[in-house]
């Protein structure tokens, strides 16, 4: 498999995600050092689902993050371009209602969604501020967006160290672990490349969203910005 580039080419990162499917939750367990379950549930927390809330998961993947969603009580989307992942999350949860969707052209109608969220899938989005564009479209008005993704470290000792993990130590580890260790080197250069907690802000702004803020995990490895419709 060729990895896909910073540009970020749709077909090739999409082939990517199916070659990785199999194992990738298991992967992103070890290479997270399972941090990635404290994330999930922060994300649950911050959109705050009522019972009957309609809840998109926009790159859900295998549909981990979704399930949470809906023990909660609300009626979860699980959507992503990987037909791959989508056929491993069928497997694992088939009561969910798995969608193919593309980020920038997303198959529901205005307005649809009580809350929107995106967790790690916004940077390999092609374009993102279109992609925060589309989920503002289908947000109902009032309606909340939640994205966690990997950001820049606040303290500058600890920066340098994760930067070290991601560029050296992360691909190293996927070989062991991955069936597609190339894959995890471009998700490393894909997170040094991605903006930082301001920048990410000024673009959810950018794209039609209220009041961005965030609020940062891990020491600001991953940072969970919040707005609304």
């Amino acid at each position: 498999m060729a990895r896909a580039e910073l540009d970020k080419q749709p077909a090739d990162v999409r082939r990517m995600f199916d070659t990785v499917a199999r194992r990738y939750d298991l992967t992103n367990d070890i290479l997270s050092f399972g941090q990635d379950r404290r994330w999930r549930k922060e994300v649950l927390e911050a959109v705050d689902p009522a019972y009957g809330d309609m809840v998109l998961d926009l790159a859900a993947g295998t549909g981990t993050s979704s399930q949470p969603f809906r023990d909660a009580g609300a009626t979860v989307v699980p959507c992503d371009f990987s037909i791959g992942m989508l056929q491993v999350g069928k497997s694992q949860f088939p009561h969910l209602p798995f969608t193919a969707g593309d980020g920038t052209k997303l198959p529901f109608r205005d307005a649809t969604f009580d809350a929107v969220t995106i967790s790690f899938g916004l940077r390999n989005i092609v374009d993102p501020k279109a992609g925060l564009a589309e989920l503002r479209r289908v947000t109902k008005p009032g309606g909340r967006l939640v994205v966690c993704e990997f950001s820049h470290p606040t303290w500058s000792p600890w920066r340098t160290v994760y930067l070290e993990y991601l560029m050296k130590a992360l691909p190293a580890v996927a070989t062991a672990v991955s069936s597609a260790p190339d894959a995890y080197v471009y998700l490393a250069e894909s997170i040094r490349a991605w903006p930082d907690q301001r920048g990410l802000a000024d673009l959810i702004s950018a794209a039609g969203w209220n009041a961005p803020e965030w609020r940062n995990l891990s020491g600001g490895i991953v940072a969970m910005h919040r707005a609304t419709a």
